[in-house]
Parts: structure tokens; C-alpha cells; sequence
């Protein structure tokens, strides 16, 4: 399990700022981070997919793409609660941010 504070039960993080470390912090296990990507370009193929096709449907998938393979990744390799619950927006947003830190070498892929 994480070593680091519930944040939903202690002092709210009130910026992306201050929540990002945290979001690093509990993504140090590097299936579930690889996981996280792969989630993160499965969603980006959907989209693509569905520019191309013009089947909106598709778009359906996307939570399911994004979300599946992240939080398999919590429960099954990190051992801890996705930020998700927690910090929606600021987990989403933390997601595209540590993929693009991860293809820019800022961290390990």
C-alpha cells in the first residue's frame, strides 16, 4: 500500500500543483505506470478511430479503455486506490501529464 496520506480524508490538495507529486508519488510501481500509458494510447486510438470511421459509438469505449487498464494496474500491481475517487479531474489530467513527462525522458517510461 501507499505510504503517503489519504488525501481524501486529510486536507484537500487544492491545485494541480500540489496534487501532481502526489499523483507521481503513487505511481512509483512501474507495471501500473506502463499500464497507465497503454490506457492513455488505447483512448488515443478510439479517437482517432472514431474521427476516421465517423461511429460515435465508439466513444463509448473510452472510459473503459482509459480507466481499465489504470486501475487494474492499482489493484493489481501498485496496491493502491486510484486518485480517481478522490481527485477526478485532477487524476485525468495527471494522467496525460505523466505520459507526456514520460515521452519527454523527465520520467522513466
Amino acid at each position: 500500500m501507499s505510504q503517503h496520506k489519504n488525501h481524501s480524508t486529510e486536507e484537500r490538495l487544492s491545485s494541480f500543483a500540489e496534487f501532481y507529486p502526489y499523483y507521481l508519488s503513487e505511481h512509483q510501481n512501474d507495471i501500473c505506470r506502463r499500464l497507465h500509458y497503454a490506457g492513455s494510447a488505447l483512448v488515443l486510438l478510439i479517437l482517432a478511430c472514431v474521427v476516421v470511421s465517423q461511429v460515435w459509438w465508439l466513444l463509448l469505449a473510452i472510459p473503459v479503455a482509459g480507466y481499465g487498464f489504470a486501475w487494474v494496474g492499482h489493484f493489481f500491481f501498485a496496491h493502491n486506490r486510484p486518485a480517481t475517487f478522490t481527485y477526478p479531474l485532477y487524476s485525468l489530467l495527471g494522467d496525460w501529464v505523466m505520459l507526456r513527462d514520460a515521452l519527454t525522458g523527465r520520467i522513466r517510461f
